[in-house]
């Protein structure tokens, strides 16, 4: 039975053919070398290239050894963008409410003109104890009577004849004769006529 041919390269050397018999025959190792070529190769080019050194290469400085993973490039990042502060705007005033005057008061009402000096008859009395307002009658004072002039009005009487004038208060209600409007004291008549005249034709005012 034959066996199996091999090659087997070791330091130059080709080792051909183990043949193997079977039977009575011995086994007989044939094992032919072969010298190595003149050339200084092996026969076997895997050989050859075996024993080449192989260059190695140089790395560069932008080559990564092999597994290690190429940095990226480092990128400048622009500078984050400066926070833009909105512009302040000042609210405006509210106007300032407007000051108050003092309030002035009201003016008062002219004082009503003094009426017309009127004409009427006048006498005098001198009789009585109280007058209508109250108090005690004096003949000799200068009071006079008078039917709606307000007590303690003043008024002024002048005598028509002789332009004599006498101012009197009244106090008491009278004259009620149809022709006459004040009726005086006797004291107060008699500082514009004569007791014995009787009724006089005056002009009064009230004062």
């Amino acid at each position: 039975m034959l066996g199996a041919v091999a090659a087997v390269t070791t330091l130059g050397l080709t080792v051909v053919g183990v043949t193997m018999a079977s039977g009575d025959d011995r086994a007989s190792d044939r094992v032919t070398i072969a010298e190595p070529s003149s050339s200084g190769r092996s026969a076997d080019p895997r050989a050859d290239r075996a024993e080449r050194e192989t260059p190695t290469p140089t790395p560069s400085a932008s080559a990564s050894p092999a597994g290690t993973p190429r940095p990226a490039p480092a990128t400048t990042k622009p500078p984050p963008p400066k926070p833009t502060t909105p512009p302040t705007t000042t609210a405006p005033r509210p106007p300032a409410p407007p000051k108050s005057t003092p309030r002035q008061p009201p003016p008062s009402a002219p004082p009503a003109p003094a009426p017309a000096p009127a004409t009427c008859g006048a006498s005098f009395y001198d009789q009585g104890e109280t007058t209508a307002s109250g108090e005690p009658f004096d003949p000799n004072g200068m009071t006079a009577a008078h039917r709606t002039f307000a007590f303690n009005t003043m008024v002024r009487v002048t005598n028509t004849a002789n332009g004599k004038s006498v101012t009197v208060r009244i106090n008491d209600r009278g004259p009620f004769v149809n022709d006459r409007c004040l009726d005086l004291a006797r004291g107060a008549f008699e500082q514009i006529a004569s007791t014995g005249t009787g009724v006089i034709t005056v002009q009064y005012q009230v004062l």
